[in-house]
């Protein structure tokens, strides 16, 4: 901001001085202003003209050399001051925007304790490896992601998920990067390295969303790129008609101030201000948007498919019930079906290695998403998936018991011979009801596609108040559900799992849900949440409308103020520095307005506090 305003203070001295009777010493001081206002943008544009590209600065420099060829010097130096404090403020409300991804890096201590054979070392968070056994002190920031291999504490997640309730956690718990510790000492061994953890990658995607541009972003670029040569071939006839009716220096000038007038430098910074500050803003609550485009299509949701397993349920499945053939016991049942799910991703697998203290893997382990595990134990061929991949034989009207009572059932296989069924459940969110009536006030439908059996996926429906119902879903199924509802209306998609990915992908938007979800699901969608708080779905959902309110709000704005500017200029109402004033007025108004879409989150907060 420095030059910008020493630019100011020459401008200011330089007209009291011509106002004094001081013409000579006025016009160098003026001078000096337009040598430091034009320093900012000046050799950019010579640089963008060398390679073969205009942009605003162009308009102005031209603007600026015109204006000083005709002896406006002081008005050449209002305009070089007006373009850079324009141009200084835009840097710095981009700067803020970021800010909030450099003060999500601030929540990763810059050192570790880690526990080695000789005793514990502190080292550089940085220099953090997987495996490494770290030693988390009460009230110290985890350096990295890992899961607890002793110890019980709470952890303050809300910087990092949005999630305000402490978690609590034993061994066997995953911990995210950036949580604050309790009151308990913990060992974690780590998950992931120092600098390749799942904070850094929330910074990283967000730094990628920012140079991604979305419908309202490329709107303006079109409106824009081709603005700039018309503007100068416009000038450039202006100019001439001066020629031809023999009044050059009046026609010039205007041409000059028509050049400022339809110049798109509004129209350039309409969005991006907008983006890079809603964007910033919700990842600080947990919301990692991709990219511009991802966000702006956030706004247009108009139904959301949630996937069922770890998404409306707690994820925290626990076996319900077991039945067994009469030469089978039970531990003999769930020793095959850990040995299976041991190499699963799948949330069910939990449960039933929960409920096996020492797990012994098979081999030749194959997963089909949707359907189930294969593999060999102790050299026979074993089998565990869903009751339409696996049919249940003997045991089916157990099965149907289970179902009825909400229990998801798979069923265990032995040498092509059924040797039992587990019934698993987990339990709906606290907070899944309320969420769905939240997205019902705000005008958005909610549907439940799962994997998962008729019955079961009925029971849960009927409480979460969800009516519109895909049950026995594959991959592909889920895919094509997602096709259907986009006939009508736009539609996210919501998961976490390996098999939601087509879907996500499939989506207008796909939204990944908890840091815990699979790489594949993460990867295939436009919007993540670090935490699993579903009140935040409806919350960004806002955030993300009122988003596209402002850009629509900035675009309108841009292309009114050139529209308006265009006829004053050309018939000389107003000058060189009424134009240049008015114009970067707008452009400060424009970036005030975008950076609303960061100071004012109040459904983000609200669900965050």
């Amino acid at each position: 901001m420095l030059i910008p305003v020493a630019a100011g203070v020459l401008l200011l001295i330089g007209y009291l001085m011509e106002w004094a009777g001081l013409e000579l010493v006025g016009t160098i001081v003026l001078g000096a202003s337009l040598v430091a206002g034009a320093s900012t943008f000046v050799p950019g544009a010579v640089r963008r003209l060398l390679r073969r590209k205009l942009g605003v600065g162009l308009l102005m420099t031209i603007a600026a050399v015109g204006a000083v060829l005709l002896g406006h010097i002081g008005e050449a130096a209002a305009l070089a001051f007006l373009f850079s404090i324009a141009e200084a403020l835009e840097d710095r409300a981009m700067d803020k925007a970021r800010g909030g991804l450099r003060a999500l890096l601030a929540l990763l201590p810059d050192t570790a304790i880690v526990s080695r054979l000789g005793g514990e070392v502190t080292i550089p968070a940085r220099a953090l490896r997987e495996l490494d056994i770290l030693v988390v002190r009460p009230g110290d920031r985890v350096a990295t992601d890992g899961i607890v291999v002793s110890g019980r504490s709470s952890l303050d997640t809300s910087m990092v998920t949005g999630e305000s309730i402490p978690v609590e956690v034993g061994p066997g718990d995953s911990v995210a990067a950036g949580s604050i510790n309790g009151g308990g000492a913990l060992m974690v061994e780590a998950t992931a390295d120092g600098t390749d953890n799942s904070l850094t990658t929330i910074v990283r995607l967000v730094e990628q969303a920012h140079a991604r541009k979305g419908d309202r972003a490329r709107l303006a670029d079109r409106i824009a790129k081709p603005l700039v040569p018309a503007v100068l071939i416009a000038a450039g006839l202006i100019a001439l008609f001066g020629v031809l009716v023999g009044d050059t220096e009046t026609w010039t000038e205007r041409a000059l101030v028509v050049l400022v007038a339809a110049s798109p430098c509004a129209l350039a910074i309409a969005v991006p201000v907008t983006v890079i500050s809603a964007i910033g803003a919700a990842s600080r609550f947990g919301l990692i948007i991709k990219s511009g485009e991802a966000f702006e299509r956030l706004g247009t949701v108009q139904l959301i498919a949630f996937d069922k397993t770890g998404t409306l349920t707690r994820n925290r499945p626990e076996i319900a019930d077991v039945a067994t053939i009469d030469s089978v016991d039970r531990d003999e049942v769930l020793h095959v079906a850990a040995a299976l799910e041991a190499h699963s991703t799948h949330p069910l697998a939990a449960a039933i290695l929960a409920a096996v203290p020492a797990v012994e893997r098979a081999t030749d382990v194959t997963e089909y998403p949707g359907d189930g595990v294969t593999g060999t134990f102790y050299g026979q061929p074993v089998r565990i998936g869903n009751p339409r991949w696996v049919s249940a034989g003997a045991l089916a009207d157990r099965l149907g018991l289970m179902e009825e009572n909400g229990m998801t059932v798979v069923v265990v296989e032995r040498a092509g011979t059924v040797v039992g069924i587990i019934g698993i459940r987990d339990e709906l969110k606290p907070e899944a009801a309320d969420t769905i009536a939240e997205l019902k006030r705000h005008h958005i439908g909610s549907a439940m596609l799962t994997g998962d059996n008729t019955r079961t996926a009925q029971v849960l429906a009927r409480q979460v108040g969800i009516s519109e119902i895909r049950a026995e879903q594959k991959p592909a199924d889920k895919a094509a559900a997602i096709r259907e509802f986009q006939k009508h209306r736009h539609t996210a998609m919501i998961g976490d799992g390996i098999n939601d990915a087509p879907a996500l992908a499939t989506a207008d938007v796909g939204i990944a849900m908890g840091a815990a979800g699979s790489a594949a699901a993460i990867e295939s969608a436009d919007v993540a949440f670090t935490g699993t708080d579903l009140r935040l779905i409806p919350a960004a959902l806002v955030h993300a409308r009122r988003g596209r309110r402002i850009m629509t709000a900035n675009i309108a704005l841009a292309i009114g103020v050139i529209v308006v500017l265009f006829p004053l200029a050309l018939t000389g109402v107003l000058g060189l520095a009424g134009v240049v004033l008015v114009h970067e007025l707008a452009e400060v108004v424009i970036i005030a307005n975008g950076i609303r879409a960061a100071r004012r989150r109040p459904a983000l907060e609200a669900t965050a506090t």
